[in-house]
């Protein structure tokens, strides 16, 4: 069986926008290469708000706005598109799997993001997943957590992570490693 790739919401505004992290041009240009030379299936997240979402400090949360709906802060990186060689697994609406729809809870792990045919992320992966993207202290920590405590096997892509601050992302790959998670380095 295949296994999957998880790339965690490699957004705009996570890359050059309103929450943009450390390394996200690199993380997305590594990332792209992997899907490029290996097989594996893809799968994407996003964070998908509402302007209202409740954790933008607009709204009394601590992030500024970011990843609305259908802007361009929410667009996933066209590299995944442009330079991802097999169609199948550029993004789509059958493995883009979209989070943080509800207003009122922060949603940083992906596990129950779903595509358009309303599938979950943790309905369909396998066994075994990859995992990369943004920000690795959050988004990616708590998508990898889910999946361990579903009983899944994480290899995580090291290159392919960005992160907002390299003390905490530092601490969160001690930790990841101490609970198993292989690496990629």
């Amino acid at each position: 069986m295949m296994d999957d790739l998880i790339l965690v919401d490699c957004q705009h505004d996570f890359i050059d926008g309103t929450l943009a992290c450390e390394g996200g041009e690199r993380a997305v240009r590594y990332l792209v290469d992997f899907l490029n030379g290996h097989d594996v299936r893809a799968r994407y997240t996003a964070d998908w708000h509402s302007p209202t979402n409740h954790s933008f400090r607009d709204n009394g949360g601590i992030w500024p706005v970011h990843c609305v709906a259908g802007t361009r802060g929410a667009a996933l990186a066209e590299a995944f598109t442009e330079d991802v060689a097999a169609e199948a697994d550029r993004p789509s609406g059958a493995n883009t799997f979209r989070k943080g729809r509800r207003d009122e809870v922060e949603e940083y792990s992906a596990f129950d993001g779903t595509n358009d045919a309303g599938e979950k992320l943790g309905d369909v992966v396998g066994a075994h997943v990859y995992v990369g993207g943004i920000a690795s202290e959050y988004c990616v920590r708590e998508t990898v957590l889910a999946l361990l405590a579903s009983g899944r096997t994480v290899t995580l892509l090291v290159p392919g992570l960005a992160w907002v601050s390299k003390a905490d992302h530092e601490k969160n790959l001690a930790d990841l490693r101490e609970r198993g998670v292989a690496f990629i380095e």
